[in-house]
């Protein structure tokens, strides 16, 4: 990956992830929604944006339709917001890395916890 397309999708995160907080008022992305990596294509013509929600079992698809409702918003005021010269698709999918680092954390500590009573008990 260049320079200039590690600077771009991170200012693409920065922009919708503003835009998402300030203008966007769809009721399906009122949520504590982030976005959690932007991936541009070689070409800069298509944009693969990650998104994550926290909180209580977060509908999906829901999310993701609201995304891809707000998709053409979203792209007309990245033009305007960044000075570069093709705007690219918007694609948006779910990210649900967070989550597993969640579980993965959980895991561990109840296998810490089993280990420390068990260490326990054999004394």
């Amino acid at each position: 990956m260049t320079r200039r397309t590690e600077r771009l999708n991170h200012l693409i995160q920065i922009e919708i992830s503003d835009l998402l907080r300030r203008h966007i008022n769809d009721p399906r992305l009122s949520g504590l929604i982030s976005i959690t990596r932007v991936s541009l294509s070689n070409d800069l013509k298509n944009a693969t944006i990650l998104v994550s929600a926290m909180g209580a079992e977060p509908d999906r698809d829901e999310i993701l339709n609201g995304f891809h409702s707000a998709a053409g918003f979203l792209r007309r005021e990245l033009a305007h917001r960044l000075k570069i010269r093709f705007v690219p698709e918007l694609k948006f999918q779910f990210d649900d890395s967070i989550e597993q680092g969640v579980k993965l954390v959980n895991l561990i500590e109840r296998v810490a916890t089993e280990d420390k009573l068990a260490g326990r008990n054999d004394r």
